[in-house]
Formats: structure tokens, C-alpha cells, sequence
């Protein structure tokens, strides 16, 4: 547990970095290139220092072994800070959107918008291309180390690359075909937070199931029921209850076998099943089997 949360450390610091340097980058392209486009990109890599934050503070909190208060571990921390990640999301989206509605109804009023300049261009070039890497890098791990929150974190940084990619079009228009075009940047910034807003949506319908205790997905429960008819002389798998606790998952469920079995001999069983369920689904996961007899029940 401790190395997963150095690895998941060490990823969310690299992208932080990435996140400064893109920040100042922006914010200095767009108040010399006269982009709003830009500026609202530069508030958008704000946002994702802000979310890095959480993932660290969330992750090491989620890590912590399981105790008196927490009996079935710390892993819903890692749930929160994919929706706080979401939230933060639906935010920058919503200011952007405001910001570019602004620029647009003054547009349509006859107020000339500033042609933006080459040096905002740039920025987007580059934002997009280190964005993409720390995308790939990041969901990558969060992949290999099974972290919603970190996977949740890669998608902020494909969400800001999705951004300047917006804003590159929008820019390069404005440029390109002149001051009658120059609407381009805002209408940009417009597509841009649409996009966010629907990668937020996606995460934030995730985490929210699980601090719902949603059921686990119909192809694991498949998988769990495949596994437990594996087995010989247990039958009947019924009132299978799922669900996934941070980066592990929960289950318990009823299996029949012959009443007439002894207690070791049903005890030892049923842990087998256990341990097979682990071995697929991971060591961490949390199995309970109830046994019953098959029918009729025997008469005490």
C-alpha cells in the first residue's frame, strides 16, 4: 500500500510540474497576445495544480491501513477526490463559458475584439503536446496501479489538452483571416468548455455511484457468479451484493452445498472461494460467503 502511494505521489508531482510551468506560460501568453481564449487556458491549468493538490492530500489519507473509525478501510478518499476533481472540472467549465458568452454579446453589439498575437499560438501549440504526454503518462499508471482518483486526474490533463486544442483553432483563425474573425477566440473558449463539462459529468457520475454503493459492473458480477460455479458440490450463488470501496472491491453472496458436509469440510470450501475471488480481483478485495444447505433444509 505504501508503494502504490509514492507511485501515485510520484505521477501527480510530475504532472505538477508540467502544471506550473504550462500556467505562468499561459497567463503571460495571454495577457501579451491578447487572448482570452488563452487567459481562460491559463485558469484551466490553475485548476489542475488545485485538483494535484487534492489527488496527494486524498490519496495519502486512502492509504492509511483500516481502524476502529474506518473497519473497511480509508478507499471512499480516493472516491471523493475524483468528485472533487469532477466538481472542479464543472467549475473552470462554467467560468470559461461565462467569460467566452461575455465576449460574444459584446461581439454582437458591434465592440471589436483584440486580435490575438503569435505568442498565444505558441502557448497552445505547446500546452497541447506536453498535456497529451502527461495524459498518456498519467492514465497509464493509474491503470497499472488501479487509482480512480489518478485515472480521474489523467482526464483533467486530456481535458486541458482538449482545451488549448480549442484554443489553437480559435487563435489561429483569429489570426489567420483577420479582424473579422477575431470572434473566433471566444466562440473557441465556448467549444472548449463544453467539452470539460462532459468530462466532468463522466467523472462525477462515477465517484457519485460508488459513495452510492452502486453494484459493481454487470461483466465483474458475471465474472464473480463464473468463478463460484467453478467450483464442484456448490450451487445456487444467490443475493449477491457488490460494490467498490476506492481502488477494491466488496462482495457477499449465499451458496448451497450438501447439508450433510461438515462444518470443517464447508469452512474450507467456502475459503477457497474466497481466495480464488482475490486472486482474480485483487488481494484487497473484500469477500463474505454465506452457506447454506441445498434443499429441502435438514430437520432439527
Amino acid at each position: 500500500m505504501e508503494n502504490r502511494e509514492k507511485a501515485i505521489r510520484k505521477v501527480t508531482l510530475a504532472g505538477s510540474a508540467v502544471n506550473v510551468l504550462l500556467t505562468v506560460f499561459k497567463f503571460v501568453a495571454g495577457i501579451l497576445g491578447r487572448s482570452a481564449a488563452m487567459t481562460a487556458d491559463a485558469v484551466h491549468s490553475l485548476s489542475d495544480l488545485l485538483t494535484d493538490a487534492v489527488v496527494l492530500v486524498f490519496i495519502h489519507i486512502s492509504s492509511k491501513p483500516a481502524d476502529r473509525k474506518h473497519e473497511y478501510g480509508h478507499g471512499k478518499f480516493e472516491t471523493l477526490a475524483t468528485s472533487f476533481i469532477g466538481l472542479a472540472l464543472m467549475v473552470v467549465a462554467g467560468g470559461i463559458a461565462y467569460n467566452a458568452c461575455l465576449a460574444l454579446w459584446a461581439w454582437l453589439h458591434g465592440t471589436d475584439l483584440p486580435a490575438p498575437g503569435m505568442l498565444a499560438l505558441w502557448a497552445a501549440l505547446v500546452s497541447i503536446l506536453l498535456k497529451e504526454l502527461t495524459y498518456r503518462y498519467t492514465a497509464s499508471k493509474g491503470r497499472k496501479l488501479n487509482s480512480p482518483a489518478l485515472e480521474a486526474n489523467a482526464w483533467h490533463h486530456r481535458s486541458d489538452a482538449l482545451s488549448s486544442l480549442g484554443t489553437l483553432v480559435g487563435i489561429g483563425g483569429a489570426i489567420l483571416l483577420g479582424r473579422r474573425w477575431t470572434v473566433l477566440d471566444p466562440l473557441a473558449s465556448l467549444v472548449v468548455a463544453f467539452f470539460i463539462i462532459r468530462v466532468a459529468w463522466k467523472l462525477l457520475r462515477q465517484s457519485l455511484g460508488e459513495l452510492t454503493e452502486a453494484a459493481l459492473p454487470e461483466n465483474v458480477q458475471k465474472d464473480i457468479q463464473q468463478i463460484v460455479a467453478s467450483f464442484p458440490d456448490v450451487s445456487d450463488l444467490h443475493n449477491l451484493r457488490t460494490r467498490r470501496i476506492g481502488n477494491h472491491y466488496a462482495m457477499e453472496f449465499h451458496i448451497r452445498m450438501d447439508g450433510n458436509v461438515t462444518l470443517i469440510e464447508a469452512h474450507s470450501r467456502a475459503h477457497y472461494i474466497e481466495k480464488a475471488l482475490r486472486e482474480h480481483f485483487g488481494p484487497d478485495t473484500l469477500v463474505t460467503v454465506h452457506v447454506e444447505p441445498t434443499k429441502p433444509f435438514p430437520k432439527f
